[in-house]
Parts: C-alpha cells; structure tokens; sequence
C-alpha cells in the first residue's frame, strides 16, 4: 500500500511539473502576442466551454468590448451581490445593450439582510470585521461564481485583471491553472486566461477612446477600483487604489485568489 501510495504521488508530482513547464512554454508565446490574439490563441487551444467574467468596474468595457469582437456569443458572468452601485446596474445594461452581450447574471442564494452591512460599514475598525468581509464575500462573490462556472461546465476562464492593479497582481501570468471546488464537494481544474495582464493605464485610456467606450459613470467621481456600495470608497489623497476596497484591509474578493500561482 505504502508502494502505490508513493508512486501515485510521484506520478501527481512529474504531473504537475509538466504542467507549469507548459504553462511557462504557454505564457511565454502569448507575452508576444497583441490581447485580441491571446483571447483567439486561448479558444482555439484552451478546453471549452468558455466564459468572461466581469465586475462592470471603472475600465471594464475594454475586454467587454474586445472578447466579444473575437467571439461575439462568449458568455459573460457578472455576479450580482444585490449591493452593487445604482450606477453598476446602470452600467451593465448600457454596455449590454451596446455590446449585445450574452450576459449571465448570478446572485447569491441568501444575501445577508442590509441592516448587516450598515453595522459592518459603521465599525471598519472592529476586530471582526476582517472575518465578517470574507464571510460576505464568500456567499455573495465567490460561492455564486463558482456555481456558475459549475453550472454551465466552463473549462476556460477569462477575466480583465491587470499587473498594474495593485501589488497582489504583479506577477499576474496571462494563463494559469487553477483547482476549484464544485457543490458536490469535488475538484475541478479550470484554465484562467487574463489577456490584458500587461496593460498600463494608458493602454486602457487609448483602446477606450480608440472605441469611444465608456469608463464606469463613478470613474468621475474619483471611484477607481468598484464593487459593493458598502465596501468601495472613492479615491482620497493619500490612499493607494487597493485601499478604496474594504476599509483597505484587503485587496481581492476572493474570486482571484489563486492570482501568484501557475
């Protein structure tokens, strides 16, 4: 037993190694490649089915826009939390309209009642409140997307996450592999495509003027990184963009969390 328990995790091992050699192999051919071309390489040679996800953040209609300019059908997931922006809903229904999207919104099963998140936003300092916004996120980001990619069998993944972001996204690859939980409590091994990795903030300003897309309408207001009302402030003097997200005491939501691995 002790035998085939040791060549089952050796053979796991020289696995996983080829796979980061070919992950490396992979992210070094796209790091040549325009974004437009990384989405078509990506659905020519990534496993189906295939979908976007997006926030409907401050830049979010450049890989809206040029997805859907490769593969116009490609499903896209925005996870409604029901705390979002009146201006995100806004937002996603103009974009929709002018992309034609083939949106598929997805909302938590038992949303925590308003009066929570009042209390949480009017003690950011409490020593639970770090545990409460990953609880939150949990059952009204993360469970929600991964339901959805479960639902509909989606083997690819794309997302508009960038290196320029914030510090946990440096190292951001342009395909990696991630191992995700599904309801009945298995594993499955997705592929993660992030086309725009490299992109500067230029580089998002010219291809959103190129195309006359919109910025989202609180981009004005001096609103940088955008999620739940609750949980976003706008951009203060002083303050890096990852500090307007949760009362800056944490980055991600926990959609991206397997962001330095391959």
């Amino acid at each position: 037993m002790t035998e085939r328990l040791s060549e089952a995790r050796r053979a796991d091992e020289a696995f996983d190694a080829h796979t980061r050699d070919h992950l490396l192999e992979i992210n070094a051919e796209l790091a040549r490649m325009s974004a437009p071309e990384r989405i078509a390489r990506a659905l020519e040679h990534l496993p189906g089915a295939y979908a976007m996800s997006s926030s409907f953040g401050a830049q979010a209609a450049v890989l809206l826009h040029m997805a859907t300019q490769v593969r116009a059908t490609l499903p896209v997931i925005v996870v409604d939390s029901t705390f979002l922006f009146a201006e995100t809903y806004q937002f996603i229904e103009a974009l929709s309209e002018r992309l034609q999207l083939n949106l598929v919104r997805v909302s938590p099963a038992t949303p925590w009642p308003e009066a929570q998140l009042d209390a949480l936003a009017e003690n950011p300092d409490s020593n639970d409140t770090r545990l409460a916004i990953e609880r939150y996120n949990q059952i009204h980001k993360v469970q929600p997307m991964l339901d959805a990619l479960d639902d509909h069998g989606i083997q690819t993944w794309f997302a508009g996450l960038r290196r320029q972001q914030s510090r946990s996204r440096a190292h951001l690859p342009f395909v990696s592999r991630v191992a995700q939980p599904t309801r009945t409590g298995k594993t499955v091994q997705r592929y993660k495509v992030h086309p725009l990795a490299d992109w500067t903030d230029r580089d998002v300003y010219r291809y959103l003027q190129h195309y006359q897309l919109p910025y989202h309408p609180l981009w004005e207001q001096g609103y940088v990184s955008i999620g739940d009302r609750y949980l976003t402030q706008a951009l203060q003097p002083g303050m890096r963009e990852e500090d307007t997200r949760f009362f800056g005491l944490k980055r991600e939501c926990g959609l991206h969390a397997e962001l330095a691995r391959f």
